[in-house]
């Protein structure tokens, strides 16, 4: 119990809390995952819980193993075993192959008409979980099968409806229809469920929307894993859609003791399906919830906390949370102004060179965001130039490799002989003189014989015995039945070798290195991909290859995020989620890029941006730096633009900072460039007053020395009761209002 000695009092509260629902509001850097984990450790050492009695969820597979580590290390000699802590996705596919039936025989598509199960669902235990790249190929084969046009009805658009339909909890026969594309969506959609069902698949929707049917539909079900699990945690509340609440009330429908933590400013989502909203639902469904605030920080300084809190009070329909750190006030936010984004790109890259080179932080603690993929150019650009490494996160993950979904694609065919996805991708890869028309004529004899694709390769390789040989010419069976070879022995190995051992047979046998690695940078690095992923195969010694092959498919950009690579991070706010570093640069501050325009006429999406911006600032632990460019290049040419509204939020005393030239309207200048008191005036010799003037002798632009700030940056200037009133940004100070005839600026050349 010394564990909870460590906790602030809010914490504590949590982390002891009774039993019945429970709602931690916790702020960014609050320590909200030391409650779960302690809350977790808690419920087994003092009140008796199971493991097994548990259920944590996380939203990513890191977080999930992070927090079993920690648990573990509380406990100590107590068990842990039995526990179920995972990703919504990953306690749904092993509940789902808990309750399909089991693995089907080879190629027999009748099996899954679910006439021998309690609970009639489309796949066996045996199912694979089909990526996005799978996904879009499936949808892709819809289409063609339904004589669709691509261009028409676009895939990515097409798979994005049918998504959130399943978030929804909507099956393709109860699809909406509003217009005629809705009822082409459906016809599509209905299309889709079923190629997964031959291919015995399923996507990461499904096992949201399958195990939501379970729960629901079979009460024999939802009554085994409700009594089971006594205690329900929840990580990241807000980032749940429809169907992970409905999921998460069915699971709690017996005890009620579901403890949800959340931070609703943090909901950045809602593209995906997220729903904040849920926070709403959830005190409505249970009133008798008790709510507890986390508004420690132990991440950021006080000024950044506060400039925070600035930007996300302005957001409707929220209960404040009063942020505060015992780590002390801190910088000031510096805000700067460059000339053009190529002049953004260089400040970063400079000012990172001079942190690193005055030892005031690592390379790897400073991280660079922006609101889309796209910004990342500029910068990559300027990273390149002054020869500084960096990492890019969200460029092509490490799983979305080709010779990785190579290798995978193998393994899932080995697994799950009836995915013709993986089937088509390697039939002929490397090379193995199979055609196109070959590849068709071998699923049009699957299709007369209502069998798989792979069942036909295989009863080929008994040579012309088999009934399928006389399909196909001799040119086309001979390579069709030394696949079917190749497969029916990786089966036979599959069921006695580690998945290291099957791993190894299959690139030997189709001798993958020779093809990959063709004597170039480019085809070694390709084969150290496969290595690398041979190297995670070894960690799966003693599980299975199920086990392998679920969490390739479930792993997140997050989880592949690279450690122990000391460079700056260059991601975009989305991706920031989660994460921390000392010194944040935030990029692009223009209206139209943050917010964007694509939000401006949809208030729901305008609050979205906020908690977007929200969670930048609070990525921040000593240093934050906002950028934006005065004008900026696209589409051939250079646009002006016009400063972020969120600047004018944040409190004028909480920055300072380096504009560069004027602007074309005074509106276009944020709030605390334009808010500066009149200071910097010397006292008038007595009896005198300034001197008449007649015209301006500063303006915009200008560079100009002040005999104690140093040197600064005109932002504009006019004619004011007699005397002229000039706007100045200095690097030392900030933004200065001074009268010219008193403040003794000389103008630099």
């Amino acid at each position: 119990m010394d564990f909870l000695d460590k906790l602030n009092p809010q914490q504590r509260q949590a982390v002891t809390a009774g039993t019945g629902p429970v709602l931690v509001l916790a702020g960014p850097g609050s320590g909200k995952t030391r409650v779960l984990t302690q809350r977790v450790a808690y419920l087994i050492a003092t009140k008796g819980v199971r493991p097994y009695q548990l259920l944590a969820v996380t939203f990513t597979n890191k977080a999930a193993r992070q927090m079993s580590e920690r648990v573990r290390d509380i406990l100590g000699e107590l068990p842990a075993d039995g526990l179920w802590l995972g990703t919504f996705h990953s306690i749904c596919a092993r509940l789902l192959r808990r309750e399909a039936e089991p693995r089907a025989p080879s190629g027999n598509r009748d099996y899954l008409a679910g006439t021998g199960t309690t609970t009639h669902l489309p796949f066996d235990a045996s199912f694979v979980i089909y990526d996005e790249d799978d996904q879009q190929r499936v949808v892709k084969g819809a289409i063609r099968d339904l004589n669709l046009d691509e261009k028409t009805y676009r895939p990515q658009s097409v798979h994005g409806a049918i998504s959130r339909a399943k978030n929804e909890l909507i099956f393709p026969d109860a699809y909406p229809t509003e217009t005629y594309r809705d009822e082409v969506v459906k016809r599509v959609y209905k299309r889709y469920q079923e190629i997964l069902k031959q291919n015995n698949a399923v996507d990461f929707d499904d096992l949201l929307l399958w195990t939501a049917h379970l729960l629901s539909e079979f009460p024999a079900v939802r009554e085994k894993y409700a009594q089971r699990f006594q205690h329900i945690l929840v990580d990241e509340f807000q980032d749940t859609n429809f169907a992970q609440y409905v999921l998460l009330n069915h699971l709690a429908s017996v005890h009620k003791n579901i403890f949800v933590v959340s931070d609703p400013d943090q909901s950045i989502y809602r593209w995906r399906g997220a729903d904040y909203r849920n926070i709403q639902r959830f005190e409505k469904d249970y009133p008798d919830c008790h709510v507890i605030l986390l508004e420690q920080n132990y991440r950021s300084r006080q000024n950044i906390l506060d400039a925070a809190m600035a930007v996300i009070d302005r957001n409707p329909h929220r209960r404040r949370k009063s942020l505060f750190t015992e780590r002390g006030a801190g910088e000031k936010l510096f805000y700067y102004e460059a000339l053009d984004d190529y002049s953004a790109a260089a400040f970063v890259v400079d000012t990172i060179a001079s942190l690193v080179a005055s030892q005031t932080c690592e390379p790897g603690d400073c991280a660079v965001m922006y609101r889309t993929n796209a910004q990342s150019r500029l910068l990559e650009e300027a990273f390149l130039q002054a020869r500084l490494p960096y990492r890019l996160v969200g460029a092509q993950r490490f799983y979305g490799r080709r010779e990785v979904k190579d290798i995978i694609a193998y393994l899932r065919l080995v697994h799950n002989p009836a995915d013709e996805i993986s089937l088509d991708r390697v039939i002929n890869l490397p090379p193995r003189g199979i055609g196109d028309k070959t590849v068709l004529a071998l699923h049009t004899a699957a299709r007369g014989t209502n069998t798989s694709p792979s069942a036909v390769l295989m009863d080929l390789a008994r040579g012309d015995t088999s009934p399928f040989w006389p399909q196909f010419t001799g040119r086309a069976a001979l390579p069709l039945a030394d696949f079917g070879a190749l497969l029916s022995n990786w089966q036979a190995e599959a069921r006695r070798a580690t998945v290291t051992e099957l791993f190894d047979r299959i690139a030997k046998d189709i001798n993958y290195q020779a093809y990959l690695d063709d004597g170039t940078d480019e085809g070694a690095e390709r084969w150290e991909n496969v290595q690398e992923l041979r190297r995670l195969t070894v960690e799966y010694e003693s599980r299975t290859l199920t086990d392998f092959l679920e969490n390739v498919a479930l792993i997140s950009d997050q989880d592949t995020l690279a450690e122990g690579k000391n460079a700056p991070t260059l991601l975009t706010l989305h991706a920031a989620k989660g994460l921390e570093f000392g010194a944040v640069f935030i990029v692009g501050l223009d209206d139209g890029i943050l917010p964007h325009s694509r939000s401006f006429d949809e208030p729901e999406a305008m609050e979205e941006e906020r908690r977007l911006f929200y969670v930048g600032i609070t990525r921040a632990e000593d240093r934050l730096y906002l950028l934006r460019a005065l004008r900026r290049g696209g589409r051939g040419y250079t646009e002006e633009t016009i400063p972020s509204r969120y600047l004018d939020d944040i409190p004028p005393e909480l920055l300072s900072g380096k504009a560069r030239a004027g602007r074309s309207s005074r509106a276009q200048t944020p709030a605390w460039l334009r808010s500066e008191p009149l200071s910097g005036a010397a006292s008038s010799p007595e009896g005198k007053g300034p001197a008449t003037v007649k015209e301006a002798h500063f303006r915009a632009g200008m560079r100009v020395q002040h005999p104690t700030w140093g040197e600064g940056i005109v932002l504009n200037s006019r004619l004011q009761d007699n005397d002229e009133t000039v706007n100045v940004v200095f690097e030392s100070v900030g933004i200065k209002r001074l009268a010219a005839s008193l403040a003794n600026l000389t103008i630099m050349k």
